[in-house]
């Protein structure tokens, strides 16, 4: 593509418009965190334990047997998981059980299972 064709075919630039395009944009900062969010969701694995932990509170051996990985697999993926805030977990003597962080996550799936859906 030449410089030529990349170019608008008219000079008029609506500046009102691009102004406030610019005013809603968020920060540079901002975009890059919600990028590397999205990066999170594109794990399989991760998918499938955050679509488990819809269903119910769960420690890393039945997230293993439920999605046939091993435990380090799991707890890999949970480390991500917790480091981005998206599940949360609770000691109950020597176990560790998993859960969503917040409904947030349940609505991003939802909406991301829907769009795939349609």
């Amino acid at each position: 593509m030449t410089e030529e064709t990349e170019r608008c075919e008219f000079m008029h630039i609506h500046e009102e418009v691009l102004q406030k395009v610019l005013s809603a944009m968020p920060s540079e900062e901002t975009l890059y965190d919600l990028a590397e969010l999205f990066k999170v969701f594109g794990d399989t694995t991760r998918i499938r334990i955050l679509y488990a932990l819809f269903e119910a509170e769960l420690c890393v051996c039945d997230m293993a047997q439920l999605l046939a990985v091993s435990q380090t697999a799991v707890s890999h993926q949970l480390k991500i998981l917790k480091m981005n805030k998206l599940v949360k977990a609770r000691k109950d003597g020597k176990n560790v059980f998993y859960s969503l962080a917040d409904d947030h996550v349940r609505r991003i799936i939802g909406q991301g299972l829907e769009h795939v859906e349609e």
